[in-house]
């Protein structure tokens, strides 16, 4: 069995955030990066797959974006993978979730993948659209939102999120791509040895003009941070004098209240 997991290098949530001159992304050099978090249960869930299968599946990992984008790669090589994918493109935020999907339908259309799983999202940008694209160009079933997995020869069995806490059973047949929920599974930490052992594991590298890729449907206009609103008031006391002031505040602010 051939699996492709398709994961991004994203931001830290916990770096300091500052829009650049253009206005369309943020000022990298201020930021930590890191393997989007969703992507981390794609990999997991294809790792499981092979060892359900006693190891007789190949685990492709795939990331877009500038060199740094090795390092996320790395990771899924330690968590698993078999072999990592670069396609570089430096400014990879200036490119939309379809040119995205295409550069990785492009790469993948005469591998014949029978799994391909991304994480439902990625934390920076939040689309949630590249996998269903992906899916679409390729001609595969697509099942997103997912937080159960099971394969039976050819056949998945899937539980998916929906509307509301509910939950939807599918099964379908492979080819199938699968982006995957918080909660999914719980992954892996890679150890030290496997560590050492994805630095000796195959990496290609492409440059994303290699691969025919049209115009953006979607461009950023503008970006900025939302605007300061008033801060929260704390009443202290005891239960009487918080009364009393909380009517006092309602009296002067909201006199239609009276």
């Amino acid at each position: 069995m051939k699996i492709l997991v398709c994961i991004k290098q994203v931001p830290d949530m916990e770096s300091r955030f500052r829009v650049n001159s253009a206005g369309t992304w943020y000022e990298e050099q201020d930021l930590a990066f890191r393997l989007n978090e969703y992507d981390e249960y794609a990999i997991e869930q294809a790792v499981r797959v092979k060892e359900g299968l006693g190891g007789a599946a190949d685990i492709t990992v795939l990331s877009i974006g500038p060199d740094r984008a090795v390092e996320a790669i790395k990771k899924g090589l330690a968590m698993g993978g078999d072999r990592g994918v670069h396609i570089k493109a430096d400014q990879p935020h200036q490119m939309d979730a379809w040119q995205i999907a295409s550069l990785i339908a492009a790469f993948a259309r005469d591998k014949n993948f029978d799994l391909i799983f991304t994480g439902l999202q990625s934390q920076d940008r939040g689309s949630g659209q590249v996998g269903g694209m992906v899916a679409e160009l390729l001609g595969f079933a697509c099942v997103t939102t997912v937080v159960g997995f099971e394969l039976n020869g050819a056949v998945a069995a899937i539980r998916r999120e929906m509307e509301g806490g509910l939950r939807g059973v599918v099964r379908l047949a492979l080819p199938l791509v699968v982006t995957c929920q918080l909660g999914l599974n719980t992954p892996r930490y890679p150890t030290l040895p496997n560590i050492m052992k994805a630095k000796q594991k195959e990496l290609l590298t492409f440059q994303a003009a290699d691969f025919p890729v049209g115009d953006s449907l979607v461009q950023t206009e503008k970006m900025y941070p939302p605007e300061k609103k008033g801060r929260g008031l704390v009443l202290e006391g005891d239960v009487n004098e918080l009364a009393d002031k909380l009517a006092a505040i309602l009296k002067e602010k909201a006199p239609a209240l009276r």
